[in-house]
């Protein structure tokens, strides 16, 4: 079968079993080609391949909608409803999106790119569907790992006790991006090992019923048997106490037992919820035997041996680096203990974890619990160090200002692909915590130039015991220079000048200091003498060198890899504005107010006009007086 010819789902109706493993199996080895060469999460999408097809064999989208959870497991989905033809550009820039995408299409009816979200959006359309007195399926699909953020059991407790008609599927694989922690995990766990519950209570009442009646006691006392069976089969049975009629566990790779599941959910009413097993990884060796998930989103590799296909002698990883300073300082502080919300791998922190375990808490994805954690760590005399993505500390807002900024708790925060990440797109650009958190009192925010300046903030935020302390890094590769043996502390709101001059003065910061050496360069070869000065504390400012620059009435432009809308360059706005500083010529440049799509950095970059180029463009305007804006739009 050309999958590139398929339009839409209704085809599978009038498949067999035996056609839909064929077809499993033709889309297995197009994803196993396709991502060889685009990268993805290939992992997760090939661990639901028959689910997804079962799901739209049953029902009918766009009418019943379908809501994946973070949705890096829908490529099959985009696959059944026309979008086969776009793989080839599939995290590309202007290519097919690696999550749902309304524009793409009528099928994808909930974007996403975060965990924990499909059931409080599910429950939204399930009540808008009773107002509006229609008829059709909710069916999100969430996974073992996205059930155990917060948010996922809020929405569990409201759609139990409303009980809104909805199909959860529940796709139990035993390995999100980290390895499952907690109760919630271990109950699964249970569940999966107590799968013959349903046959055995099946069996009890046709047993039951051969039985002639004697009076009222025996049937009661059959009932009672049946009620403690199902605790004694499936203990705590968790999701029929939250108000679901339970099924399972189920075979994710059985159409027979997909079918039949599927079909006894439709017809019960209230909230249903189907307790998957699926394998991630299936159908291809060096995913499927993948225990530490490395096959969860990858870049290109070789089809045969799925060796990644990397840059040669290419300079650390940026969270390396973090790392690996946090292991050198934890063998002299102890005080320190690192936290991260399942992101062991992602944050290289697993040698950190083997040498030091009872040091590290992975929290499962639980963000908001993992910063007040950190919080309550820091008042008893620890040193936490909360590892974290930029987009999903996010998540943690309210923790951050009410639990660490407002008690003034000595929290480190290592936020990790700040800036643009490229392919994953807008869901995880790591633009807005600078806007975030330089509002919030007491908070310090630092990012550095290259590698070995950040093995220094690093060391500086251990070291750092006047409240909570953050320090920015990007993702992918640091730059390659040479690191110093020993770690020294960097004073607190200081920033260095790299290149004099006395035209111009351009703030910046991390991932843009290249483009700024590389402008002054250029400048230079115009008559143009451009000052380049490292910002490298965001929080706070360095006061002394801005009343010197702007007491000289020199112009000065801002560039930042963030949002502009209180960022960085609002900051210098403010402390002109409150010192009185009105002659100064002060522009930015930085990320404008929409959301930044899918693409990879350059290519993002230039679209939205933080070049080289156009930094040689304003400064020059800056020189010239002929500039009377304060932003690049």
């Amino acid at each position: 079968m050309d999958l590139t010819k398929i339009k839409d789902p209704s085809f599978l109706k009038k498949l067999s079993n035996e056609e839909l493993d064929a077809l499993a199996f033709a889309i297995r080895q197009f994803l196993i080609n396709k991502l060889s060469v685009t990268g993805g999460h290939l992992g997760a999408n090939l661990g639901v391949v028959e689910l997804t097809l079962a799901l739209h064999k049953n029902f009918n989208s766009p009418e019943d909608k379908f809501i994946f959870d973070v949705g890096h497991q829908s490529y099959i989905h985009k696959m059944l409803t026309g979008r086969t033809d776009q793989f080839e550009t599939l995290r590309q820039y202007k290519g097919l999106c690696g999550f749902p995408k309304m524009s793409e299409s009528e099928h994808d009816v909930w974007e996403t790119g975060h965990s924990s979200t499909s059931l409080s959006a599910a429950m939204g359309m399930a009540i808008a569907r009773d107002l509006k007195g229609d008829n059709n399926y909710i069916v999100p699909i969430i996974g073992d790992g996205a059930l155990t953020g917060g948010m996922a059991l809020e929405a569990l407790n409201h759609i139990g006790h409303e009980k809104k008609n909805m199909i959860v599927i529940l796709n139990d694989n035993e390995m999100s991006i980290a390895n499952n922690v907690g109760a919630l995990h271990k109950a699964l766990g249970r569940m999966r090992s107590a799968g013959k519950y349903r046959r055995v209570k099946d069996e009890l009442e046709w047993l039951f019923k051969k039985i002639p009646a004697v009076g009222g006691r025996l049937a009661q006392t059959a009932e009672r048997i049946k009620d403690s069976m199902k605790y004694f089969m499936v203990p705590g049975m968790l999701f029929e106490e939250f108000g679901f009629t339970y099924y399972g566990p189920v075979d994710g790779h059985n159409f027979a037992d997909l079918h039949e599941n599927i079909q006894y959910a439709k017809k019960t009413e209230g909230p249903v919820l189907i307790h998957v097993m699926t394998q991630k990884g299936k159908g291809y060796y060096p995913a499927e035997s993948d225990k530490k998930d490395k096959w969860h989103g990858v870049g290109p590799y070789k089809i045969d041996s799925g060796e990644k296909i990397k840059p040669v002698n290419a300079p650390p990883a940026w969270s390396q680096v973090v790392s690996d300073t946090l292991f050198k300082i934890a063998k002299e502080d102890k005080r320190l203990a690192v936290v991260t919300p399942a992101m062991i791998l992602g944050s290289k922190l697993d040698k950190f974890q083997k040498e030091y375990p009872d040091r590290l808490f992975d929290v499962g994805i639980a963000e908001q619990h993992a910063t007040t954690m950190s919080a309550g760590l820091a008042t008893q005399g620890m040193k936490p160090f909360l590892a974290i993505y930029s987009t999903f500390l996010q998540r943690a807002y309210d923790q951050m200002l009410h639990d660490v900024c407002r008690q003034n708790l000595n929290v480190a925060f290592g936020i990790d692909r700040a800036g643009l990440v490229g392919a994953d797109g807008e869901t995880h650009q790591g633009v807005f915590d600078i806007s975030f958190l330089r509002h919030m009192p007491n908070i310090v925010i630092m990012m550095p130039k290259d590698e070995n300046e950040c093995q220094h903030m690093v060391n500086t935020a251990i070291s750092y015991n006047d409240g909570p302390i953050a320090l920015r890094y990007p993702r992918d590769t640091a730059i390659g220079v040479p690191m110093d043996d020993s770690l020294t502390t960097i004073p607190i709101g200081t920033w260095e000048t790299l290149k004099e001059g006395s035209d111009a003065v351009l703030l910046t910061f991390g991932t843009t200091i290249q483009m700024a050496v590389e402008a002054h360069k250029a400048l230079s070869e115009k008559g143009i003498s451009l000052r380049v000065v490292n910002a490298r504390f965001i929080k706070p400012l360095d006061e002394n060198m801005l009343h010197d620059i702007m007491s000289s009435n020199i112009p000065i432009l801002t560039l930042e890899e963030s949002v502009l809308q209180g960022g960085f360059g609002s900051a210098i706005l403010e402390f002109a504005e409150s010192n009185q500083y009105d002659h100064v010529d002060i522009k930015r440049m930085g990320i404008p107010d929409r959301f930044i799509e899918h693409g990879n950095v350059e290519q993002l970059l230039e679209e939205i006009g933080l070049t080289t180029d156009e930094v040689v463009n304003q400064v020059q305007h800056l020189v010239s007086g002929k500039s009377t804006i304060r932003e690049l739009e």
